[in-house]
């Protein structure tokens, strides 16, 4: 059962995301140890830590929405674009109405540059990197989608706020962006990660398997036990299957009866198993 465990953990301030495993990679030791989805060292919250075999849903994860709590600090821009880094420019602070009026734009599909602090490859070498030897980096653009945000509160300097957004979105990079919308600068002062997908620390005492059946990402194939032979053999053809509950959906639990069996991928309109699981039925 070690073998194959998804844990919703909490994440401190002041960790990096690597140094947050640690303690998994000690308590079970030998095993793959991996996340769904970096935090940055200043930010707190939900992450995902795949253990052994399930590491090879990281990507399953990683691709789904998040929801973040935010606090945006007007007035202020930093190099990394939150409170641990060097101040680049100061400006006046914005309106509480200003604020209010710009962050319609950002709601829907946006196009979005990444901080030049990030683990973002450019020509093949991660942004920071660059920065860090004083070269001139050009983060791209690439398309995100804000799905819906949150005002809890406008202080002073501060915006209180939580948003919804695709993966792949920065919000340090929403909030430089709010920022110079305002006709100011801003930066994050904190970062609380508060949803992956349907999930949330509230959960953090779900199994393995209750979190697996939470998403919705998986349909349920049953597959004839007659075939085992063949299919512990590597081959899945059309005929060996009984039911498909979603044939339309990218990743499927396989059954010989009630015993989940593996986790596959249909690629191409053929099923591929990502591992074989075997250790007991729901």
């Amino acid at each position: 059962m070690n073998d194959f465990l998804i844990i919703l953990s909490e994440k401190e301030k002041g960790k990096t995301s690597f140094a947050h495993l640690f303690k998994y990679k000690k308590l079970y030791k030998g095993k793959k140890v991996g996340h769904a989805g970096t935090l940055d060292k200043f930010a707190t919250g939900l992450m995902i830590v795949l253990i052994g075999k399930a590491t090879r849903l990281n990507q399953v994860f990683s691709n789904l929405d998040k929801s973040y709590r935010a606090k945006i600090k007007f007035g202020e821009e930093t190099d990394t674009l939150d409170p641990d880094g060097k101040v680049i420019r100061k400006a006046e602070l914005p309106s509480k109405e200003t604020i209010l009026s710009v962050l319609p734009s950002f709601k829907g599909k946006i196009m979005q540059a990444p901080p030049e602090y990030s683990a973002v490859h450019i020509d093949g070498e991660r942004a920071y990197k660059r920065v860090q030897k004083n070269e001139e980096v050009k983060m791209p653009e690439r398309e995100v989608e804000v799905f819906d945000y949150r005002v809890l509160k406008i202080d002073d300097c501060y915006l209180d706020i939580i948003f919804h957004v695709s993966k792949g979105t920065y919000i340090r990079s929403l909030a430089r962006d709010i920022g110079r919308a305002c006709g100011s600068c801003a930066r994050l002062e904190e970062l609380n990660r508060l949803t992956i997908g349907p999930y949330s620390l509230s959960e953090k005492n779900l199994s393995t398997m209750e979190i697996l059946e939470k998403t919705d990402l998986f349909s349920k194939v049953r597959l004839k036990t007659e075939y085992r032979k063949e299919i512990d053999n590597g081959y899945i053809i059309s005929s060996y299957i009984l039911s498909d509950s979603a044939p339309e959906k990218k990743y499927k639990f396989l059954y010989f009866d009630s015993e989940l069996y593996a986790v596959a991928e249909n690629t191409s309109g053929r099923l591929k198993i990502i591992f074989r699981l075997g250790y007991g039925s729901l």
